[in-house]
């Protein structure tokens, strides 16, 4: 990697000021911060030094969704033969190339639109590009259904940049998270593409891979049917199924397994609270064991937190160290409020099944609120003590 290194101190002095491509400062300053730590150092003042900067967390954080991602891909595949009734015809290669080609341009969208309006508006600005963008490319595919057009796709990913994050100040500065601002936009610009029976499975023919469905065909997902009332087991999917991933869904949500792989590299490099992430389970669990006990849902406790976005929510979204408390105690109670709040919505309101949504940006505009008492509590507490 030595002569990469060499070769970017070559042609930097172009970028900087007064240099001949000085108007791609912030584009090529991005490309390096990425590909090495940067070298500066304080010059003043007293500072803390860590291992890793944000692009790294932010790689890491994209490392960790790789599983879902991948399984994703071959989900899409796997349903799409499924629903066509050619699953057992088809080899393992065939149904995951047919998924990858049907998701990658949606990645390709939301990465080139999203990049596209950081390197404007920081050469614009003036500013480095921010790395927040990292993350939010890559889960904004993986929470939508399949057949989301790629040109709403790309209008609400537009939306979800500037609106959702840059009118803020960029990265580390906005109160919702990007990638969720996204999906409700999504969801209440153009509901047809995020809800109802005709989103979730892939109903096109591409480079000769799968099958194209036949003219209305529907596939519901199993918490829709549990928004009906119905049990989605007495239908013939199995608890098995729910926790492998093998029913349809957005494109990173289904598997409870990759998801936790994703968790585990989390926790394991300290990246995302398991305070957090925990209170979430703990909040839906009980939350749905309540209902569960007054007939309110068809479904056990259980079945809620691996149905839906639930899992997802909690593992990557719920745990954003941008948007959501950051005191200790904060984030028991900002994880226990995101599961009680994501369950109360799915079960009060049939027409939204799926409630970690608006539940995570409900309690991201909170977030700030609770760690401001947990702050003035602990003063409070040591005010006393002194007085004492």
């Amino acid at each position: 990697m030595g002569f990469l290194r060499n070769y970017l101190n070559k042609i930097k002095p172009n970028f900087e000021k007064d240099g001949k491509l000085h108007a791609l400062h912030s584009l090529f300053d991005g490309f390096e911060t990425f590909l090495y730590v940067p070298n500066k150092t304080a010059k003043s003042g007293v500072h803390i030094h860590d291992a890793i900067d944000s692009k790294r967390i932010m790689s890491v954080v994209v490392l960790a969704l790789m599983p879902a991602m991948l399984f994703g891909m071959y989900n899409v595949g796997y349903q799409n033969y499924l629903a066509a009734g050619t699953l057992g015809e088809a080899s393992f290669l065939s149904i995951f190339l047919y998924g990858f080609l049907a998701v990658l341009p949606k990645i390709l969208v939301s990465y080139i639109v999203g990049l596209g309006i950081e390197f404007a508006w920081a050469q614009w600005k003036g500013e480095e590009i921010q790395e927040g963008f990292l993350v939010s490319g890559i889960l904004i595919p993986l929470i939508v259904p399949v057949n989301c057009p790629l040109w709403i796709l790309a209008i609400a990913v537009a939306f979800a940049v500037i609106i959702g994050k840059e009118i803020f100040g960029g990265t580390g500065m906005n109160i919702f998270n990007p990638a969720l601002i996204c999906r409700a936009f999504l969801f209440f610009a153009y509901p047809s593409v995020m809800s109802g029976d005709k989103v979730w499975v892939a109903d096109e023919k591409i480079l000769g891979l799968g099958n194209q469905l036949v003219d209305g065909f529907t596939s519901a997902t199993p918490l829709a049917t549990v928004g009906q009332g119905i049990d989605p087991v007495t239908t013939g999917t199995s608890l098995c199924d729910m926790i492998c991933g093998f029913i349809p869904g957005s494109i990173g949500e289904t598997s409870v397994i990759a998801i936790g792989l994703g968790a585990l590299l989390l926790l394991v490099t300290g990246i995302a609270s398991w305070k957090t992430m925990l209170s979430v389970f703990v909040g839906g669990a009980l939350t749905a064991a309540l209902f569960n006990a007054t007939g309110s849902t068809p479904i056990s406790w259980y079945e809620h937190l691996v149905l839906g976005g639930f899992a997802f929510g909690a593992v990557f979204m719920a745990t954003d160290p941008v948007t959501s408390a950051r005191t200790e105690t904060g984030k028991y109670i900002y994880g226990l409020l995101i599961g009680v709040m994501a369950i109360v919505i799915r079960v009060m309101n049939p027409g939204y099944p799926e409630g970690m949504m608006l539940a995570i940006l409900l309690m991201n505009m909170f977030a700030p609120t609770i760690d401001h008492f947990v702050v003035e509590r602990n003063i409070t507490k040591r005010a006393n003590r002194m007085k004492h």
